[in-house]
């Protein structure tokens, strides 16, 4: 395994970070299919992943399918409680700002949000699931516009200061959110933001213009979500029903089936799997510290590995350009064309 920095703190993540939006019962509702890995899947997945030197796990209160909100963290916590020094060599993360439809305790404040009374509530609810006394990242789901930051940092300062938070992370943000933010904290003299979770992959370059570039300035360590994009970037073209998809991925195959057959060629001339080249493209961004990946099963996990392993060479990522085009320049003085691939 290999590690870095989370932002520039001197915390050190494995470059692959365990993601567990899939761990738990299902989605009875149907469009994400979340919660497909059963409490004995996650428990061999999770034992795999320390084994192989993971020592970064991503949840979040909400996970484990919409009708079994907080599974996923409830079977995290079982798992430490097999012993072996699980809990103490893993750099856990957990989430809050969503809405947890379980919560019949809420009332009017069961809506999103990020409130000092949210804040509390939730993280000890989530302490409670993983059988814990403290989560080493606490990331905002996402963005509160409601909710002002003068409340939001009083409400992490107090589980910080408490010791039951170690960082602040923050999900979802765009790159001035983040800055305003920055500064917020700063004149509290408190540490702020030390990373982002954000979508970033040749399907979606939108980081690119600000997010990158932003969190390299400021120091804030990137984290990408859903690196296959729902796992179509791991399609094989030449046998594209292998693995099973979920409804949301088969409604964005239908429209992307063209670039997704290019880019088989492409890694079929370079011998590499699709999804271990699309996490090699993403790593290769100075930015990104870690990518959450999130497998069905040990095999899944186990094929990830390689792409630790690839180095793209000029030639290889002028294709991805020409299959995954960079965003044109946001400049209003600039005229801009539709790219209709």
């Amino acid at each position: 395994m290999q590690y870095n920095r989370l932002g520039t703190t001197g915390l050190w993540v494995s470059k692959l970070c365990l993601g567990t939006a899939n761990f738990g019962l299902g989605d009875s509702r149907g469009f994400h299919d979340w919660g497909v890995v059963d409490q004995k899947a996650a428990f061999e997945i999770m034992d795999y992943a320390m084994e192989h030197g993971i020592n970064f796990f991503d949840t979040a209160n909400v996970y484990g399918g919409l009708d079994t909100r907080g599974l996923s963290e409830e079977i995290i916590g079982k798992w430490f409680k097999t012993g072996g020094l699980r809990r103490e060599k893993t750099v856990l993360a957990t989430k809050v700002g969503r809405i947890f439809e379980q919560d019949q305790t809420d009332g009017p404040n069961n809506c999103e949000g990020l409130s000092i009374y949210k804040i509390r509530r939730h993280l000890e609810a989530s302490l409670k699931r993983l059988q814990t006394d403290k989560v080493e990242l606490y990331n905002m789901h996402k963005h509160d516009p409601g909710t002002s930051w003068d409340e939001i940092w009083e409400g992490f300062e107090g589980v910080v200061r408490r010791g039951k938070v170690d960082y602040i992370g923050a999900s979802n943000h765009d790159a001035w959110e983040i800055v305003k933010a920055q500064s917020i904290a700063k004149s509290r003299g408190f540490m702020g933001i030390v990373s982002e979770q954000h979508l970033y992959t040749p399907l979606n370059r939108l980081a690119e213009h600000e997010m990158l570039p932003m969190a390299l300035d400021q120091g804030i360590g990137i984290t990408i979500f859903s690196p296959l994009f729902r796992g179509i970037l791991g399609i094989d073209m030449r046998n594209p029903d292998k693995h099973q998809r979920t409804a949301e991925a088969e409604f964005h195959f239908q429209y992307l089936q063209k670039q997704l057959s290019e880019f088989t060629d492409l890694c079929v001339e370079i011998g590499e799997s699709p999804a271990n080249v699309t996490l090699a493209w993403e790593l290769r961004h100075p930015a990104v510290n870690s990518i959450i990946i999130a497998p069905n099963s040990v095999e899944d996990l186990e094929e990830l590995f390689r792409s630790l392993e690839i180095t793209l060479d000029e030639s290889v990522l002028r294709r991805m350009d020409e299959i995954f085009p960079p965003l044109e320049e946001l400049n209003p003085y600039v005229p801009r064309t539709i790219n209709r691939r």
